[in-house]
């Protein structure tokens, strides 16, 4: 289509310098004229057509390398996701001078990188299940970790107020000059992942070990989360080693029990500092979230702007048992499984709809990324207003899970138990049905839909059905009973969705703030083509969902360069191998170095 439509172009050009060529009167003339013009009509004809296969076979460089020197000429596309300028602080440049010249030090690297693997060595695990504080010894690891912290930050340990919040939860308070600006919170969590000690022979270096091979530093949180708390840490001893004093109050929290339920750590933190400051007390928060990635040729970060919700669906049958050599047509565990079946092959319906940070990022793919598909841009820009066009979207993006399980509800079928003998017929099966809840929808939308897609089998296996404390069908006699529950009481909505506009200030300051992280930390000049940034949404929940109502700029960005990672050297969160890349380690200390006096210049958040 491409092709016919430049080669239609050029041949109508063509016609029309043919017209225009000059003929003479005379007939002897007039035929030598006309033989010579027709070999150099087709010595011309040929000469265009090898220039436009030429510009055709050549064209997606040509338009790479348009787009970059010529930026002008695509206003059109940029205005789909507009950008924000590098922000380097201007009242605090010569201190952010030399603390750059300092990052970019072997010292420093060399510094930042004992103090990761110092953090790592050190087994913060948590577990789904654990005792109370003070009475499940696996709790204790934290002191130790405190330890840790106070040994190797003294800086932030005289000059910060620390407060303690459930015996290990770290509030630090740095108290500014102007108490009416609102404070920046900045947040990580202290926990890892338990190592399951079945893996420990495949990882390259003991998880524990914080090993550093010259590029990586190696163990379990050694990228969720340890890197980023070390990170905020570290920027922040850096700056008060340069005897820098805020104008804006700066707080650090740190949670414990990100990777069980946050409700020992982050929730009393979140409750904590909700009785100190009040609620909509903070200019903005960042913690860990969206890193940077290659997509289509362009690099992105990708700071989230929301979460989804959450609902773990409880589905147990109950029905009289005896002895398997007289059973009934349908077990417990039987109708379970129907059930079951039935309920996956009727998934929530996948949309995405303009609403959805994830169409805020297709929007800045077709602005930013020089590989997109042309089809693909040309419909992402049509879908502002088509909705057909809208649907190609859809269709094409959703062809990647990475980009589909953010944007609808979800759900997985993760649990599941019956029976206790072989020859008994099982009184009880259950099975937990884990959601993730799109932006669009919520809770009470997921538990109405569970319901009614089982109402018709309940019906036909004359079961008395119970969904959600409200009774559905009731059967007398029944043959059992079905119910549907809130399995453990965690049901969370929709986190609230972040301003992430061109007016949106906080927004505004983060991008700027992570396209002159990006750009400094590569010597990139001005007119190199750097980073873009997108709002975007991850498929899972950090500890920011106890901290809604502490302010309405919730971002959830991690400045770690995925993209120049080497995925065959290590693992990521939550797996064997993870290990931190130095260099990123080092970016991510620039990175909130420059978000700090950033944010300190600012008074529009």
């Amino acid at each position: 289509m491409f092709k016919a439509t430049f080669t239609g172009h050029h041949r109508s050009a063509m016609k029309e310098s043919m017209v225009g060529l000059p003929y003479t009167t005379s007939s002897v003339d007039h035929v030598y004229t006309r033989s010579h013009s027709s070999l150099g009509n087709r010595v011309l004809r040929l000469i265009v057509l090898c220039a436009a296969a030429f510009i055709f076979v050549n064209w997606h460089e040509c338009y790479r390398t348009l787009q970059y020197i010529a930026p002008s000429l695509y206003v059109e596309r940029t205005s789909l996701c507009l950008q924000a300028a590098p922000l380097t602080p201007r009242k605090h440049a010569e201190l952010h001078e030399m603390l750059s010249s300092t990052l970019a030090t072997d010292i420093f690297l060399q510094r930042a990188v004992d103090l990761l693997a110092g953090s790592v060595q050190i087994p913060t695990e948590v577990y789904d299940v654990m005792g109370p504080i003070g009475e499940d010894s696996r709790w204790d690891v934290f002191g130790s970790f405190h330890e840790y912290l106070t040994e190797q930050y003294p800086k932030i340990h005289s000059a910060l107020h620390l407060t303690k919040v459930n015996t290990y939860g770290l509030v630090y308070m740095w108290k500014g000059s102007d108490e009416s600006l609102k404070p920046l919170l900045l947040a990580a969590h202290q926990d890892v992942v338990p190592v399951n000690r079945d893996t420990y022979a495949a990882w390259q270096h003991p998880p524990f070990s914080g090993y550093f091979d010259g590029e990586y530093v190696w163990g379990r949180g050694s990228v969720d989360d340890k890197n980023g708390l070390i990170s905020v840490l570290t920027a922040a001893e850096l700056l008060l080693e340069h005897d820098f004093k805020p104008r804006r109050s700066i707080v650090l929290a740190f949670g414990f029990d990100e990777e069980g339920s946050g409700r020992q750590g982050a929730y009393m933190i979140g409750q904590y500092l909700l009785c100190t400051y009040g609620e909509d007390a903070f200019s903005m928060l960042v913690d860990e979230g969206g890193d940077i990635e290659k997509q289509y040729g362009g690099i992105f970060a990708l700071p989230a702007i929301t979460e989804k919700g959450y609902l773990d669906v409880l589905i147990e049958i109950s029905a009289p048992g005896g002895h398997s050599s007289i059973p009934p047509a349908h077990t417990t565990i039987g109708m379970l499984s129907r059930l079951l079946v039935h309920y996956e092959n009727h998934a929530p319906p996948a949309k995405l709809s303009r609403s959805s940070p994830m169409y805020d990022h297709a929007q800045c793919l077709a602005a930013h990324a020089p590989d997109l598909p042309r089809s693909l841009r040309k419909s992402i820009k049509r879908s502002l207003s088509s909705d057909r066009a809208l649907r190609r979207v859809q269709d094409e993006l959703f062809k990647d899970p990475e980009f589909r399980a953010p944007v609808t509800t979800t759900q997985a079928v993760d649990i599941i138990s019956g029976g206790v003998k072989s020859n008994a017929l099982p009184e009880n099966a259950m099975a937990v049905v884990n959601h993730r809840i799109a932006t669009d929808s919520s809770v009470a939308a997921v538990q109405n839909r569970s319901t009614a897609i089982l109402k018709a089998l309940a019906e036909h296996f004359n079961l008395s059905y119970t969904a959600f404390g409200a009774p559905i069908n009731v059967h007398t006699p029944a043959s059992g009973n079905l119910s549907l529950s809130d399995a453990w009481n965690t049901a969370l909505e929709p986190a609230p969705i972040t301003p992430s506009g061109k007016d949106a200030a906080p927004f505004q300051l983060l991008a700027g703030t992570i396209k002159a992280t990006y750009n400094a930390h590569r010597s990139l000049d001005a007119d190199e083509k750097g980073i873009s940034v997108s709002p975007s949404m991850g498929s899972g929940n950090t500890d920011t969902q106890f901290y809604w109502k502490l302010t309405q700029h919730i971002f959830r960005y991690t400045h770690y360069d995925e993209s120049g990672v080497n995925v065959s050297m290590s693992g990521g969160a939550h797996t064997v191998n993870e290990a931190c890349k130095a260099d990123n380690l080092v970016e991510m200390i620039r990175f909130y170095v420059t978000l700090i006096l950033n944010a300190d210049e600012a008074d529009n958040i």
